[in-house]
């Protein structure tokens, strides 16, 4: 009886605190947050805010880590979602990359795999391919499965004529969401051009 009377006592805290603990619900799929200016599907970000990495396949881990902070916003919260929709707008409706990426270091999430995601895409656009770098590592270190950084990423392999690595970036997107998927299509489209081929994703 004791030994129930223990075990009841010890459930029902972490009962407690699962029941209260709050939720993150994921809004774009495919993980999304700016698949428009790279791939050829529609520009529109989705609906609320994005969600780290691809849908889980067989044989891989899909992961959502998401640091919760006292940032400036939280990511359930909806002025963050519209920030993030304002900043993909200027980023693949107006082509002001450098405006974009005040927009997103303002949401205060530079750490979500989405928002450091498209600041590296933007420095890319602007030819800064140093910083770019250090933000597709960012995105990548918070979800080493985040699909759309594999894929801008490997074009930024073949921009730099590193096109074995580029290689790689694809294999990682096909274990991670096939060949059918729109990321992998992308990216061995590009890798299917000749060395030197101007890019315009």
């Amino acid at each position: 009886m004791i030994k129930l009377a223990i075990k009841l006592g010890t459930l029902a805290p972490v009962l407690l605190a699962l029941s209260t603990a709050p939720s993150l619900t994921p809004a774009l799929a495919a993980g999304g947050g700016g698949g428009g200016g790279e791939a050829s599907s529609a520009m529109d970000p989705g609906p609320s805010y994005p969600t780290s990495s691809y849908p889980k396949r067989s044989g891989t881990k899909a992961t959502h880590k998401v640091k919760k902070t006292n940032k400036q916003s939280s990511i359930d919260d909806p002025s963050f979602a519209q920030g993030y929709r304002a900043a993909y707008a200027t980023i693949y409706d107006r082509n002001d990359y450098a405006a974009a990426i005040e927009q997103l270091k303002s949401l205060g999430h530079d750490d979500h795999p989405n928002v450091a995601n498209l600041i590296g895409y933007s420095y890319r656009k602007l030819g800064d391919y140093k910083l770019s770098q250090v933000w597709y590592e960012r995105a990548l270190k918070a979800d080493p499965n985040h699909v759309l950084t594999w894929q801008y990423y490997g074009l930024w392999q073949i921009e730099q004529g590193n096109r074995d690595q580029a290689q790689y970036h694809l294999s990682r997107i096909a274990a991670i969401c096939g060949t059918d998927c729109e990321e992998y299509r992308s990216l061995a489209a590009a890798l299917e051009k000749p060395p030197g081929t101007g890019l315009v994703y």
